[in-house]
């Protein structure tokens, strides 16, 4: 087997010792461009996970690497002239330069031929010459794009300038500094690596970084290995209270913007893709040469599991593959958190660390008190004593005892009991608009499961604004009866609210029930007039609907104003206007779906002008003592759609309108539409309306533990959060997730008859009590540990 590896980096050193150690007859080449004793970068940072991995596939890189590591558990959080410190993560960091000696010493006793300050051969000639080419050759590779076609490559390039800096001041541990200017915010990321040094990674959005001068400063090409002196200068001032009189020390250092790197395939016949030529992940949640080793370490195993390299390269992307996209996930969250972090520059310290600590999702609420109880339980006291936006305090003795989720919230004019809320389901169930038996039972269910909200669904303001024959409406007196007699059960059995969410389905409307698959087909001829901000169909083979007029929006406004006073009159206590998801409302606010050319289209005033009309005209009739929530898409998903300083600007306008929350969902505004779906994926829109305009906001969307619902709860990412397919799946699941975290306060109330459930009950041999079987008992690893490095005695004394 010949195997030619381009790129002399610790990925592509990796991957040569490994697989020459496995195949000590394999022919492997690796060229790099630099020469050996060239020094670029500075320290990396490796997860125990990783470390485990090395250590398994080869003991004596991973005894050199561990010889020399940082090893440290804490991260500091500076903002705002305070320090908070959370432990209990685990850290070990190297000097990147000294990682690329032992693997180059590695693989000069294992006899890899590399060729140093040599550039690879044309990769069409590797490919010719050799079974395997490896192109390990970094971010801008010319493998990748030679091949461009076959990888397919997305090159995302973000908002950010950063700057790779080193400094000789030791920190103690991870330490994020956000620091607020007056030309915006400029963030680090600080770790040490050695006990001489610690990487120092300067991060600006673009208009801050212009502000602060660094344009002028930069405003040059640089040659490849200069650095930009002016502006680590100006760094070295802007940050001197956290330098502690320490320098900032270049090399190479630069502005540059990230770039996230995808690609559609890695392998094209025999040439496969490793490291950042593959994919990169933004370095505030770990470093591309770990991605990159762990690339190396599954590639050689699976070139030896296989009986082929073309079986073996599928094998490698089919495993890799998900734990890279899962990683980008991840970085992807922590990017943009760090691009918007001047949206948090509001919030408390407390607050603003436990946000910044959980801005990936993959670290939450509970996560964090298992690793540091200590720090958690002072976010929750901030949270709990009435700190927090749109919070309220609860009895004395019981807040502090009570997750975020179980603390009581004002909305508008009612008090809910927590933050839980069941959102508009669509149940299909209605005869003639009437709600029946099953809309009772469902209600009443979830309204004793112990959230604070529950939402009627999709309830039609007119007999031609239903989406289908089974949906109920709100303008008969018949239905106003129906929703009586519900209402009326649900309040004599719990003090949950009641909601109701009132549309017209535009476009959408006359289509039957949805089929298993969850297409819902036009009615055709059997089902009513439709009418849209313009006549655009919802899909092929849909009605096309006519404009509405003045006197169709008249009408419907007045429709949604009599169907708000029926809705007082039968006892909701909440109302919800659904200005989403390709509904009425909704195709006037998208600029896909409003081509109208007079004053009620065009501009965003032009389209925002009917929707505040209609919310005006519900809101004079709609008591104050009760709740008034709007429903928006905040993004389209396709291209040309609302924006983000779109969706800012309609909430901002909603809220002056009189809404008393923004429920904030995405999608369903065109058929050709293309979401990014994922575990809570619609929070980070919650986020931005409630940090830019102070609105609270509800957060729905693939939100299913009670983890997840304290995390945004007490990051300050929305106020309420709208748990729906699991509390499908488990009517009672806010009184389980209780139950689970073991709070039994008035947030939860167990309905009398069913209190004997409200214990877990036994499961298999949970009776059992394991005896004592060390002699020994080991010690607990300490939460807080920092990277104090060792002093050797005669350089002590030297030193004195």
């Amino acid at each position: 087997m010949r195997v030619a590896v381009i790129g002399g980096g610790p990925g592509g050193l990796y991957f040569a010792a490994l697989a020459q150690q496995l195949s000590p007859e394999w022919e492997i080449t690796v060229w790099e461009r630099n020469a050996r004793d060239d020094a670029f970068g500075f320290g990396v940072v490796f997860s125990d996970e990783t470390l485990d991995g090395i250590a398994q596939a080869d003991p004596e890189v991973f005894a050199a690497m561990s010889a020399e590591f940082a090893r440290w558990s804490d991260i500091d959080v500076r903002y705002g002239g305070e320090v908070h410190v959370s432990g209990g993560h685990g850290f070990a960091a190297l000097d990147r330069n000294r990682l690329r000696e032992i693997l180059q010493g590695r693989c000069a006793e294992l006899g890899v031929d590399v060729h140093y300050g040599t550039q690879a051969p044309p990769v069409e000639e590797l490919s010719a010459d050799y079974d395997l080419v490896v192109a390990a050759d970094g971010i801008r590779s010319a493998a990748r794009d030679t091949y461009a076609e076959s990888f397919r490559p997305d090159l995302d390039e973000r908002h950010c300038r950063y700057m790779w800096l080193s400094t000789d001041r030791v920190f103690e541990a991870f330490t994020f500094i956000v620091e607020k200017r007056d030309f915006g915010s400029v963030q680090v990321h600080a770790y040490p690596y050695d006990d001489k040094r610690s990487t120092f990674i300067v991060e600006i959005a673009e208009d801050d970084w212009r502000r602060a001068g660094f344009e002028a400063l930069a405003d040059r090409e640089f040659a490849r290995t200069e650095s930009d002196e002016a502006s680590v200068r100006l760094c070295e001032e802007i940050l001197a209270d956290h330098l502690d009189g320490h320098r900032l020390i270049p090399n190479a250092s630069k502005w540059i913007r990230f770039t996230t790197v995808r690609n559609a395939s890695w392998r094209h016949g025999n040439v496969v893709l490793l490291g950042d030529a593959a994919h990169t992940a933004h370095f505030s949640i770990g470093s591309g040469t770990k991605l990159a080793m762990e690339d190396s370490l599954a590639l050689v195993a699976c070139l030896h599991e296989h009986p082929d390299v073309t079986s073996a390269l599928a094998a490698y992307e089919a495993e890799r593959r998900p734990v890279v996209e899962s990683t980008q996930r991840a970085a992807q969250a922590s990017l943009e958190w760090f691009e918007n972090v001047g949206r948090y520059t509001a919030q408390d310290p407390p607050q603003f660390a436990f946000n910044l600590l959980t801005r990936s999702r993959r670290v939450t609420y509970d996560n964090l008190r298992v690793r540091d109880e200590e720090f958690t339980t002072a976010v929750d006291a901030w949270h709990a004593d009435g700190s927090g936006s749109a919070s309220a305090a609860a009895p004395a003795g019981t807040a502090a005892a009570a997750p975020p989720m179980f603390r009581p919230m004002r909305l508008g004019g009612l008090r809910l009991r927590n933050r839980v809320v069941v959102p508009p389901t669509a149940l299909y169930t209605a005869r003639e608009g009437i709600p029946g038996d099953f809309e009772l039972v469902h209600l009443s269910t979830q309204a004793l499961g112990g959230c604070g909200l529950v939402f009627a669904g999709m309830t039609a303001v007119s007999a031609d604004g239903r989406a289908t024959p089974g949906c109920p409406g709100l303008y008969t007196d018949g239905q106003e009866a129906a929703w009586r007699r519900i209402t009326d059960f649900v309040h004599g059995q719990s003090d949950t609210c009641l909601g109701i969410q009132l549309t017209h389905a535009g476009r959408r409307a006359a289509t039957g029930v949805p089929r298993a698959d969850g297409r819902a087909v036009p009615l055709g001829a059997e089902g009513w007039p439709l009418v849209a901000a313009s006549p655009l169909a919802w899909g092929a083979g849909a009605v096309i609907p006519r404009e509405a007029t003045r006197e169709d929006m008249d009408a419907i406004a007045r429709d949604f104003a009599a169907a708000a006073e029926r809705a007082h009159r039968a006892g909701f206590d909440a109302l919800e206007l659904q200005y989403g998801h390709g509904h009425l409302m909704s195709g006037f606010l998208s600029p896909l779906t409003n081509v109208r050319t007079d004053e009620y289209g065009g501009s965003l005033a032009g389209r925002l002008r009917f929707p505040l009309e209609v919310l005006r005209a519900v809101r004079s009739v709609w008591p104050g003592g009760k709740a008034l929530v709007v429903r928006i898409s905040a993004a389209d998903w396709a291209e040309g759609g609302t924006s983000e300083a779109d969706t800012v600007e309609i909430a901002r306008a909603l809220g002056a309108a009189g809404a008393d929350a923004i429920d904030v969902s995405t999608g369903e505004v065109v058929a050709y539409e293309r979401p990014r779906y994922g575990r809570s994926y619609q929070t980070p829109f919650a986020d931005l309306i409630r940090n830019a305009t102070g609105l609270p906001t509800i957060a729905v969307g693939a939100i299913s533990t009670y983890d997840d619902v304290n995390s945004i709860i007490l990051a300050g990412r929305a106020d309420l959060c709208a748990v729906g397919r699991a509390q499908l799946h488990d009517p009672l699941w806010t009184l389980h997730a209780a139950a689970a975290q073991g709070y039994s306060g008035p947030a939860a109330p167990w309905p009398a008859s069913w209190r004997a459930g409200s214990g877990r009950p036994p499961r298999a041999r949970t009776d059992r009590v394991p005896p004592r079987l060390q002699l020994l008992r080991e010690a607990s690893a300490p939460v807080h540990q920092r990277w104090v490095p060792h002093v050797p005695a005669a350089a002590a004394a030297a030193a004195r």
